[in-house]
C-alpha cells in the first residue's frame, strides 16, 4: 500500500473522537488513530516495528520527554544533520506541526513513505525536504543550504572548514549543474521544478544518494570513500578532496567506493605523465 508524500495537506484525526455508539451515548471516546499511521504500520514486520518503537523511546528519553516525542536537538544529533538542512527534515517529519513533538506515529509514517515508498515518492520527499523555508518554491539559496549541509557533514575537517572558503567552490560546482526553469507568482526569481530537481540527482548522483539516507540507521558520511595512501604523503597536498571523493562514489557501488588506493603522486612518483601510465597500467 503506498502513502501520499504530500506533507503539507496530511490531516491529522488524533484529535478527533469516535462518534458515540447508542450503548455509549455521552461517554468520552478514544482518538481514532491517524489512517496513515496505520497503513504506514502494514509496511513493516512486526520485528521492524518493534525495532522502531525501540528507537524511539531510546530518542524520547534522551530528549527527557516522559517517553512522549523526540526533540529537535535529539533528532538532529541522530541523523548528524545540523542547520537548516536538518530543520526541514524535523518539520517534514513532524508534518509540519511547528510544535516540536516528533511522535511515534511521525517516525513510523515518514520511515514507511521514506524506506519503503516507491521511487517517486521518496523522490518527492527529497523534493520537499530540499525546499529549505518550505514556501513551496526550491530556490537557488535552498539547494545552497542543502549542499553546504551535505559538505559540513562528508568533511571530517568540518569544524574547521564550514565557515571557511574551502568549501565554496564545490557548492558553487554542485549548484551550476541544476536548472531553475518554474515561473513563481509574484517573484521574479525561478524555482527548480520537480522535473529539474530528479535531472539535477541524475547528474548529482551523490546528492540523491545522501539525502535518501537521513533516516537510515548507517551514517551519510560513510558515503565518502576512504582513500588510503602512504604515510609519507601528505593529505594536505592531494587533489582528491573528501568533497570530490563523495561525488565521484555517488555513482558507484558501496563495495566499488568503500576504499580507495593512491597509485600515483607527482612527489613520489615523478613529474611525467608517462611516468603515471607506467604506475597504473601495470595495476590494472
Amino acid at each position: 500500500m503506498r502513502i501520499g508524500t504530500n506533507f503539507d495537506s496530511i490531516n491529522t484525526f488524533r484529535n478527533r473522537q469516535s462518534p458515540a455508539t447508542a450503548g455509549d451515548m455521552g461517554n468520552a471516546q478514544s482518538p481514532a488513530a491517524d489512517p496513515r499511521f496505520t497503513s504506514a504500520t502494514r509496511l513493516f514486520s512486526q520485528k521492524e516495528l518493534d525495532d522502531l518503537k525501540s528507537l524511539f523511546a531510546s530518542l524520547a528519553a534522551q530528549s527527557q520527554s516522559g517517553g512522549k516525542f523526540i526533540s529537535l536537538s535529539v533528532f538532529k544529533v541522530y541523523t548528524g544533520i545540523r542547520g537548516p538542512l536538518g530543520d526541514r527534515l524535523y518539520d517534514l517529519v513532524t508534518q509540519n506541526r511547528k510544535d516540536q513533538k516528533l511522535t511515534f506515529e511521525d517516525l513510523v509514517i515518514a520511515k514507511g513513505t521514506y524506506e519503503k515508498g516507491t521511487r517517486d515518492e521518496i523522490d518527492e520527499f527529497i523534493y520537499q525536504l530540499c525546499d529549505i523555508d518550505g514556501d513551496g518554491n526550491l530556490v537557488r539559496s535552498d539547494l545552497e543550504d542543502v549542499i553546504s549541509g551535505i559538505l559540513d557533514n562528508i568533511s571530517s575537517q568540518k569544524e574547521a572548514e564550514s565557515s571557511s572558503a574551502s568549501n565554496l567552490k564545490p557548492i558553487s560546482i554542485f549548484l551550476d549543474a541544476a536548472n531553475f526553469t518554474k515561473d513563481n507568482e509574484g517573484n521574479s526569481e525561478k524555482s527548480m521544478s520537480f522535473e529539474d530537481f530528479r535531472s539535477w540527482c541524475h547528474l548529482i548522483p551523490s546528492a540523491r544518494k545522501f539525502l535518501a539516507s537521513l533516516l537510515k540507521p548507517s551514517s551519510p558520511s560513510c558515503q565518502v570513500p576512504n582513500l588510503t595512501h602512504q604515510e609519507d604523503v601528505d593529505s594536505n597536498i592531494l587533489l582528491l578532496k573528501e568533497e570530490y571523493a563523495w561525488h565521484i562514489g555517488g555513482a558507484l557501488s558501496h563495495l566499488e567506493s568503500s576504499e580507495w588506493k593512491l597509485l600515483y603522486h607527482s612527489s613520489l612518483n615523478g613529474l611525467s605523465f608517462n611516468t603515471f601510465l607506467g604506475n597504473i597500467s601495470w595495476k590494472c
